[in-house]
């Protein structure tokens, strides 16, 4: 089972995302765990993922969390959300661009 978790400022807005991404993986038959998770939270789970993707309000992280993710998880999938996507809360386009992201 794959886990996505999604980083962001506090959040409530992506766990709306979560749901629908939930959906959109349910939809097609997959199996997966997909959970966000504040910054400071997020960064210390690095190790236990396959794949992040980080709100379009934290993306000025993205360069910490790839130098972070290779330490502890070298090749990690790390991206942010569109912020079209995340704005129409878009599961199935977004869980659509991890599953490009990890290769499947």
């Amino acid at each position: 089972m794959k886990k996505i978790m999604l980083v962001c400022s506090a959040g409530m807005s992506t766990s709306l995302l979560v749901t629908k991404m939930e959906q959109a993986a349910e939809k097609v038959g997959d199996e997966v765990e997909i959970f966000a998770l504040p910054m400071s939270d997020g960064i210390n789970r690095l190790s236990t993922v396959d794949c992040v993707l980080l709100g379009p309000q934290v993306r000025f992280n993205l360069g910490k969390i790839k130098e972070e993710a290779a330490k502890v998880n070298p090749g990690l999938p790390v991206d942010v959300i569109d912020m079209k996507d995340y704005g129409m809360m878009n599961g199935e386009k977004v869980y659509n661009y991890v599953k490009k992201l990890m290769d499947e």
